[in-house]
């Protein structure tokens, strides 16, 4: 366990991976070493230097129906923990680096056309505090393509009305620059003005730094953030789900359906790697048919 313990805190201090991420690889690690033990392959972690046992565990997890993306989930933990061994010097060969896991296919979210955002717009009461910092919130999941965590871990500091942008604190500690609007801009102010010092009213503190502030006058939660969503969704009297990520989804296929470069995009997300923003360039057959006969040259009509 003393090795599972130096990696867990290799991924927290070194990689700056979240606590639940951090969790998730401490159970994928319990469980393949309950697995060797159990099937007598090896006497612990460290032993493991037969490229057949990580089949057998691949064989053993498609037995039990496991999911093909949390096989792959655990393979890539596994992956990554020996990689972290044999770096260490603690063992001289990774058996799951060249080991192959089924193929996941892309499965894109719901597509949340212009209209039915406009519509969760229209449905909030922005007359009432927590309305407007409503309105706020989904004014920024959608205009600035956020996740969850960035959007709750924004601090006042952080908002630069000068050049408007915010400065966003991205996954791994990659921090980049997304701009916002006109609108978004003088809702902010009207945000910081009036109403954030109506809902810190109701807390133990006046000088919370962090910008969003729930009903109880503390900072927002991940928690706090779908509870809001859902809300929204309740009152404009629709049924579908939502969260942030198919905001952020709506973000960036608004953008590359009104033809902004995959690039631009790709910066605004913050993607490390362009293969995670091409997931987003589907775009319907009615659209790649209007562009093609508006751009080709030899479009012309008789």
């Amino acid at each position: 366990m003393d090795v599972v313990h130096k990696f867990l805190d290799y991924l927290s201090t070194e990689k700056n991976y979240a606590s639940h991420t951090i969790k998730s690889y401490e159970r994928d690690l319990l469980d393949f070493e309950n697995f060797i033990k159990k099937e007598e392959l090896a006497e612990n972690l460290l032993d493991v230097r037969r490229e057949r046992l990580g089949r057998h565990y691949l064989a053993f997890l498609d037995v039990k129906k496991y999911a093909k993306k949390s096989i792959a989930r655990k393979i890539s933990s596994l992956r990554t923990f020996y990689n972290y061994l044999v770096k260490e010097n603690m063992i001289d060969i990774n058996i799951f680096e060249q080991l192959e896991t089924p193929k996941i296919p892309k499965k894109l979210p719901k597509i949340l056309h212009d209209e039915e955002i406009n519509y969760l717009f229209k449905s909030i009461d922005r007359t009432k505090p927590l309305g407007f910092r409503n309105y706020v919130i989904l004014d920024m999941l959608f205009s600035m393509g956020l996740r969850a965590s960035e959007l709750i871990g924004l601090t006042i500091k952080d908002i630069s009305f000068e050049h408007k942008q915010m400065l966003i604190h991205g996954k791994g500690s990659k921090d980049r620059f997304v701009p916002f609007h006109q609108t978004l801009e003088h809702d902010l102010k009207h945000y910081l003005t009036y109403i954030r010092p109506i809902l810190l009213a109701k807390g133990p503190k006046t000088t919370e730094p962090y910008l969003l502030i729930n009903y109880k006058g503390t900072p927002l939660t991940e928690r706090g953030l779908q509870l809001i969503l859902k809300k929204i969704i309740k009152d404009s009297g629709e049924t579908f789900q939502i969260h942030p990520h198919m905001l952020r989804h709506a973000f960036a296929t608004t953008l590359l359906n009104h033809g902004a470069d995959l690039r631009v995009v790709q910066e605004l997300l913050g993607h490390e790697h362009l293969k995670s923003t091409q997931i987003y360039t589907h775009v319907s057959h009615e659209n790649i048919q209007k562009s093609y006969q508006k751009t080709h040259p030899r479009m012309v009509k008789k």
